[in-house]
């Protein structure tokens, strides 16, 4: 009898271990990958809902001449303000580009510039805002999205019809969640901005 005894409170305490090692297993499994576990159209879904960021950037741009580098701090907040702020390079670093409204500003203090639109055309144009790319694509029908193991991939063309940025391509990182390249290409496809994410934050992750 008291064999018997011992061997149903081992069966018991057995049965007790394995819920408890169970349970715990579960709870790591979920507080683990509560980020990874987000679906596609969820990560999507908070991109194209984004309202406003802040970013360092690092841009390539090409046009048929020369190919030139920046390094820009991007922030935006919807409908209220645009600012960009050369980094690199030196000859106009400190330059600030601002839309507020439809007011544009381009101010540098320490260079006294007040105007660098004809030798720097991409940069005073919002086609190197995520936003921009997100309008773009919340308003084409034919947008397409992507994917692969490792990245979700946006697809869109630019509203304005221009040929020289007619095609947008967003690349987001499914680990981070997060954009982490922004291709504009020509109607044939020749990638003329390349926008790097170094860091990006957004007022809704």
């Amino acid at each position: 009898m008291k064999r018997k005894i011992i061997f149903i409170l081992s069966i018991f305490l057995i049965f007790i271990l394995i819920i408890f090692l169970v349970q715990n297993n579960y709870k790591k499994i979920n507080i683990g990958n509560n980020i990874t576990n987000k679906t596609t159209n969820q990560v999507v879904s908070t991109i194209l809902n984004i309202e406003s960021y802040s970013a360092n950037t690092s841009i390539n741009v090409k046009s048929n001449k020369n190919e030139n580098n920046y390094r820009i701090k991007q922030e935006h907040i919807k409908n209220k303000k645009y600012i960009q702020e050369v980094i690199e390079p030196y000859n106009i670093k400190g330059t600030v580009i601002s839309y507020d409204s439809e007011v544009l500003k381009i101010e540098n203090t320490n260079l006294g510039l007040s105007n660098i639109y004809e030798n720097y055309p991409y940069i005073v144009e919002n086609e190197l805002d995520l936003i921009s790319f997100i309008d773009d694509y919340k308003n084409d029908k034919d947008a397409q999205m992507i994917e692969n193991e490792t990245s979700i991939i946006l697809k869109t063309k630019n509203r304005s019809g221009n040929k020289y940025n007619s095609n947008k391509i967003l690349t987001i990182d499914k680990k981070s969640q997060k954009p982490t390249k922004l291709e504009i290409k020509d109607v044939t496809q020749n990638t003329l901005i390349y926008i790097l994410y170094n860091e990006i934050k957004f007022n809704n992750i």
